[in-house]
């Protein structure tokens, strides 16, 4: 008896399912080759830009602080870092005592610190702070995230399916788009599974799951769609569980989660797997009470798994095509609060780390003697001009549609 569909759903066979997020990436895939008929091709490498989200609102005064300013350490009775504190990058400014690894890459070059981030208006919730700055628009009118747009502008080179990277659970908004993106916390568990565990390459109920979608008539609608797609996703979970069984890393990574993660997105470089843009978060910096000690925690886990990365990269002789850009939604208020800790801010800074950097200082600081609303710095560098920068001097995309208009870039990055 011929076996259908239906039948293979209904009577249990079809145990077979991709872990994490993949589901929604075979879902995803659809809609997006119904709006771009294409042949899908395989990855064709290039340049790749790491996002580290911050989340929570990180306190750039305590990240990089204004050591000599009296305003700052009056501001700040009890957080302030003293000069004997801080790693000293000139006169004004020294990063905070556990960036020890991010000074090493200031003295060599491959640290830009772009001072004064934010937009108009600042708004102080986390979660619509955080889409204002996932869409690259204070009125979230622009359609999708701001690097699905930059990877659907990139559509001619990115189909392979891990043009786009999350690591993670949930695909965060900046990444959403017609080019679907896969969100995988471990590689073991993207992949087909047969009752819960990971289904070998010889499974007969994958094999029958791609038989059923070769015999869909290719002449109906979608029909060489759905076949390439489950033919991709097959792939693509045995590319990243090949590249998992290869890749060594060349350093230590620290015991955190977010060291892990980054050496997921190592593993995806090292692996050739046609990573453009990759993404991870890390959390807790809503310091409200007692930001002191969690702050130096922060830090020391900041620090750790970034230079590790670096180190990974450069050892497996992958330095020269990556280049790491934080950001959070929002920073911290100058004045400390009674609780030890600091409230919702405006004007932060975001680090660019790499060989591909212009290391230095970039944007004006912000003034702490002319604050505004709720005693907090006023931005002088607007976001989008650091998204304009790295989508046309790194990424080869032209900003202007991507952001609505065309932004000033920046020389964090040279121009080509």
């Amino acid at each position: 008896m011929a076996l259908n569909r239906r039948d293979f759903v209904k009577g249990g066979v079809a145990l077979v399912s991709i872990g994490t997020t993949a589901g929604s990436f075979l879902k995803g895939a659809v809609a997006f080759a119904a709006q771009h008929p294409a042949d899908v091709l395989p990855g064709m490498g290039g340049k790749t830009l790491i996002l580290v989200q911050m989340a929570g609102g990180n306190d750039g005064l305590a990240t990089l602080a204004p050591y000599t300013n009296g305003a700052y350490q009056s501001a700040r009775p009890t957080l302030a870092l003293g000069a004997d504190e801080v790693l000293p990058l000139d006169g004004e400014f020294g990063l905070h005592p556990n960036l020890a690894g991010l000074k090493g890459l200031w003295d060599d070059g491959k640290l830009a610190v772009i001072q004064g981030v934010g937009y108009p208006e600042q708004n102080y919730s986390h979660f619509k702070s955080m889409a204002i700055w996932q869409r690259a628009d204070p009125e979230l009118a622009l359609k999708d995230g701001w690097l699905g747009r930059t990877l659907e502008a990139m559509e001619s080179e990115v189909h392979d399916p891990f043009a786009g990277f999350n690591v993670g659970g949930t695909t965060p908004i900046s990444l959403q788009g017609p080019v679907q993106v896969p969100s995988v916390g471990d590689p073991a568990d993207y992949a087909f599974k047969v009752g819960g565990e990971t289904a070998p390459v010889d499974d007969q109920r994958t094999a029958t799951l791609l038989k059923l979608y070769e015999e869909y008539p290719s002449t109906s609608p979608f029909g060489v769609l759905l076949e390439t797609t489950i033919e991709t996703a097959v792939e693509s979970s045995g590319a990243l569980a090949e590249a998992a069984k290869l890749y060594v890393p060349a350093v230590d990574y620290p015991d955190t989660s977010f060291a892990s993660g980054l050496s997921l997105l190592a593993q995806a470089v090292v692996g050739n797997l046609g990573m453009r843009v990759g993404h991870v978060t890390i959390g807790g910096f809503d310091t409200h009470a007692n930001q002191r000690a969690a702050h130096d925690d922060l830090m020391a886990t900041l620090d750790g798994g970034l230079t590790a990365f670096y180190a990974d990269l450069e050892a497996q002789g992958k330095a020269d095509d990556v280049i790491v850009l934080t950001w959070s939604e929002f920073a911290r208020r100058v004045e400390e609060n009674a609780n030890d800790g600091t409230d919702h801010g405006a004007a932060n800074l975001m680090f660019a780390i790499g060989r591909g950097v212009q290391g230095g200082m970039f944007g004006e600081p912000p003034s702490l003697d002319h604050l505004i609303d709720r005693g907090n710095l006023e931005y002088t560098t607007d976001f989008r001009s650091v998204y304009a920068t790295v989508a046309e001097r790194w990424l080869g995309v032209q900003s202007a549609d991507l952001l609505g208009q065309q932004w000033p870039v920046l020389d964090f990055l040279p121009a080509a």
